[in-house]
């Protein structure tokens, strides 16, 4: 008996071609496992049947259903990108995305894929699509049908486009297989272009250098995500793997240096409220050829410089002499120069030609257009500080993540430096329309890369005080004999503070600024009426910014016939969405990732309530003082005679907070709220 089975099964693997080692496991499991004989000839059957199969069908088959995936509509069963970089920095891209259908709305997801691409400076081509079915079979999609269009756009019109790959109705179970070609960059400030190479204009502008930042995180689940780049043996590569581990591995291949990085199952990350960018958290790869940032700054100052983006002409100097016509403060001039760029230049990116979005127009093509984006607005300051006698250049920073130490390019915003005092000093026309600053502390915490003569390391930006974006209520309230509240609340702030009152209160249409205004006030407190508004020119910039409101709350004092109660102002204050801290999540009791609020802050409030008659206050919030590493608070109520103070102030100390930071914040914050839906209570007719 036991000879016909084992030559029984030894058919069976010769016709499957089963590997050696399995031939040993089964036949070790038929002598000692007689029990499982039916099991293990099952599994041999089912081996059998799918030896020879593509891979990609094998992937989607075993890759797990929405049972091992809840919560996801679909994943992505392989991302495997190979890079081949030439000498000259250009790198051909062939990537394979292989997605599971998981649930309905995965596959309708899925049913349109399109790709992104400026046609300037990269290149775009699906070479093949299919749908892979349940039953393993496959249908070829038509890719000559893929539709190039113009993309989207909005304030930036560069002449973007995408290419629309329609899939049509997909089944849960079923895979989708797209492998693409692409070559070129996606950001770059300079072009230089030889007509005589057709690749030319797909090569970065920092020529024979190659750079790469490349996720491994997404909102899906990943099963396998593979990068691997071939680099001429020459070329010396720098790389970091950030927030994570990746197998990886280099060997030479001839006169090439071949370098893989591989993940598996990679599953999306739970975002925070109010975190910082996912690309700081989340695992990712940056390469980069450049040796280091000082060499990048050279090159961004050499390629402007020889650009000629920075030369006046008769109208810019005519202009320039103008805004500064009879100021002898250097800094005066300066800051009507930044102002008048930040107020006349139009943010407004509009296509000028070859090498749009990545080419640092002249100064006089912005003078002439008024518009442009960021690089155009700071390469117009530098043009007119220039013109002034000042010393100027330009910057390029990150605005909402962070710039690591491998010299990829990490920019998505430029910004204008000058020379005072021997020290380089940042502007923004960009952030500072309507404030007063001349760089916005929306900023702070922020890596920033200067294109000067004698090179630049990476820099940040330092922490601008919170005592600079002050925010102060100054209240004075009194009850009368129907128990209304009359009061009037001063609104004073300096800042990051003061440019949000700014906004609030010269928002909007003009028939509609009336209507906005009473509903900031009318969102804490239905009841309240306003009588009176009064505030500075919100487009005057010469001093901080203040408000007064004129309030009444009828039945603000709830009688009783022992004890009255009263909800103070204080605790529903007007323009509260001014403070920084006003959206955080305080029922977040822990936080694993650095989180980040709009700017550093104080917000002081003094309260002064004028009681009728004689009553004693009985009830009263406590306060505790709270002082963390990234807020401190202080508060107290007092009472004498007829009349209640109350005085409660929060210290906001940076823009980014690690995760140690969040129980002070979180706790000052609540401090701060306490009194909201809390009342005074007074007993009637005094002590007794």
């Amino acid at each position: 008996m036991k000879k016909k089975r084992l030559a029984w099964i030894e058919t069976i693997q010769r016709e499957s071609r089963i590997n050696i080692v399995f031939q040993c496991s089964i036949i070790s499991e038929v002598f000692m496992r007689r029990t499982l004989i039916n099991g293990g000839l099952a599994l041999i059957l089912a081996l059998s049947l799918h030896a020879g199969e593509p891979d990609s069908i094998r992937l989607i088959r075993e890759a797990g259903t929405s049972g091992d995936f809840p919560g996801f509509a679909y994943m992505v069963v392989l991302d495997h990108t190979k890079v081949q970089v030439m000498d000259t920095g250009l790198s051909h891209v062939n990537q394979t995305l292989l997605y599971k259908v998981l649930t309905p709305a995965g596959a309708s997801e899925l049913k349109v894929m399109t790709f992104g691409y400026d046609p300037q400076s990269a290149y775009v081509d699906i070479r093949s699509a299919r749908v892979i079915h349940a039953d393993g079979k496959t249908t070829d999609l038509d890719v000559s049908l893929i539709r190039d269009y113009p993309a989207p756009a909005r304030a930036i019109y560069w002449g973007a486009r995408e290419k629309m790959l329609t899939v049509g109705r997909l089944l849960p179970g079923e895979g989708l297989e797209i492998k693409y070609y692409r070559k070129g960059f996606t950001y770059a400030l300079l072009h230089q272009e030889d007509p005589g190479d057709h690749d030319a204009r797909y090569i970065p502008p920092m020529k024979g250098h190659f750079y790469d930042i490349v996720p491994f995180y997404a909102s899906h689940p990943i099963q396998r995500k593979c990068y691997e780049v071939t680099l001429p043996g020459k070329k010396r590569l720098q790389f970091e793997f950030y927030n994570g581990n990746a197998r990886h591995f280099s060997r030479v291949e001839g006169e090439n240096v071949h370098y893989l990085w591989e993940v598996k199952d990679i599953r999306p990350i739970k975002r925070e409220p109010g975190q910082v960018s996912m690309s700081d958290v989340a695992p990712k790869l940056l390469l980069s050829t450049s040796p280091d940032w000082k060499a990048k700054s050279l090159w961004f100052h050499g390629v402007n410089e020889d650009f000629g983006s920075f030369e006046t002409n008769d109208e810019i100097t005519k202009k320039v002499n103008e805004i500064v016509a009879g100021i002898s403060d250097p800094w005066e001039k300066i800051s009507r120069l930044t102002h008048w760029v930040a107020e006349e230049i139009r943010y407004s990116g509009i296509s000028m030609g070859d090498g749009e979005g990545f080419t640092l127009h002249p100064g006089s093509m912005t003078f002439l257009d008024r518009c442009g984006v960021c690089k155009d607005k700071a390469g117009m300051l530098v043009t007119m500080l220039r013109a002034a006698g000042f010393t100027s250049y330009p910057a390029m920073t990150m605005a909402g993540s962070r710039i690591d130490r491998i010299p990829a390019d990490q920019f998505n915003h430029s910004v204008t430096v000058v020379k005072m005092d021997g020290k380089y000093h940042l502007l923004d026309p960009t952030w500072v329309p309507g404030v007063r600053e001349l760089w916005s502390s929306a900023e702070q915490q922020q890596e920033y890369l200067m294109g000067i003569p004698e090179g630049a390391d990476l820099m940040s930006t330092p922490i601008s005080p919170p005592e600079k974006h002050y925010l102060h209520y100054a209240i004075d309230s009194r009850i009368d004999e129907k128990g209304g509240l009359i009061a009037t609340v001063k609104i004073t702030a300096e800042g990051q503070s003061d440019s949000r009152l700014r906004r609030y209160l010269g928002s909007g249409f003009i028939h509609e600024s009336s209507a906005f205004k009473k509903m900031m006030l009318g969102r804490q407190d239905p009841r309240i009426r306003i009588t009176g508004i009064e505030h500075t020119d919100t487009g005057d910039l010469s001093s901080p910014m203040e408000v007064t409101f004129r309030l009444h709350v009828p039945e603000a004092l709830i009688r009783g016939k022992r004890y009255s109660f009263l909800s103070p102002l204080s605790s529903r204050l007007p323009l509260s969405d001014a403070m920084v801290f006003n959206r955080l999540r305080t029922q977040v009791k822990k936080r694993d990732f650095p989180f980040r609020t709009r700017c550093s802050q104080r917000v002081r409030v003094t309260e002064t309530i004028r009681l009728p008659g004689r009553m004693q206050m009985v009830f009263k919030p406590q306060f505790q003082v709270v002082s963390g590493s990234g807020a401190d608070f202080k508060g107290k109520i007092s009472s004498q005679g007829n009349r209640v103070t109350i005085f409660k102030e929060i210290r906001l100390k940076k823009r980014i907070y690690q995760p140690e930071d969040w129980p002070g914040v979180r706790d000052s914050v609540l401090e701060f709220k306490k009194p909201e839906g809390a009342k005074l209570i007074f007993r009637n007719g005094g002590a007794r």
